[in-house]
């Protein structure tokens, strides 16, 4: 009992901090700032979703370079894993902004610059799975991927964190627009805020591994040495 608890100490972690965040996100006290109002309970959702999506997406880019450099199939595996997790994490942060550009901006889309981006890059990973599902040798299919996978990361950081700063944007953080650390953000939210990032990004891990597990599950069933 006491091994368990001290090998899964960061899966409970990550479940207390979530609950946290839920029951604390939508029952503590928030600035009441100009057109935001009650809608900025979200940054306790949509922004630890993509922080969560960017960790999962470098932790692929280490295993894809692990890959390339020993060929084992295992660093695939995680890699290819932690990208699908990404994916997830991706989706319901887009669907998050959109709800809350919806009460905010007046429409669900407004082709603003960050949202094309982000579309744009979903998209992109979206297309590795495509990839990978097209190449039927499995050691040609992890090479290509990992190479996919190591450009992909440095345009899509490029397409989210770089290009929409140059332009206008509605989004914070953008061109003549604030970020919201310039906001007055009061100490209830900075107390649910940063344990909100740590819960999503420690729930994005425990499914990467959970998809790690399942992966190489089946390929022992398939006869496959891993």
């Amino acid at each position: 009992m006491n091994t368990l608890l001290y090998k899964n100490w960061w899966k409970y972690l990550a479940v207390i901090l979530l609950a946290f965040t839920i029951i604390g996100g939508m029952l503590l006290p928030v600035p009441r700032l100009p057109v935001l109002n009650e809608t900025i309970r979200n940054l306790y959702f949509h922004v630890p979703m993509w922080f969560g999506m960017i960790l999962l997406l470098f932790m692929a880019l280490i295993y894809n370079i692990k890959y390339l450099r020993t060929f084992n199939i295992k660093y695939d595996v995680v890699a290819s894993s932690g990208i699908q997790a990404a994916l997830w994490f991706g989706v319901l942060g887009l669907l998050t902004g959109m709800v809350w550009a919806r009460y905010t901006w007046g429409s669900f889309w407004n082709n603003d610059p960050k949202q094309m981006a982000s579309a744009v890059g979903l998209l992109m990973y979206l297309a590795y799975f495509v990839l990978r599902g097209a190449i039927e040798d499995e050691d040609k299919r992890a090479k290509v991927s990992a190479v996919y996978g190591i450009y992909s990361f440095f345009i899509f950081i490029v397409l989210i964190g770089v290009l929409p700063r140059l332009v206008n944007s509605l989004h914070p953080g953008a061109d003549g627009n604030p970020a919201f650390g310039q906001y007055d953000l009061d100490h209830w939210m900075r107390m649910i805020f940063y344990p909100a990032v740590l819960g999503w990004t420690l729930l994005g891990v425990w499914l990467a591994s959970l998809l790690v597990r399942f992966k190489l599950l089946e390929m022992r069933r398939a006869g496959i040495e891993v």
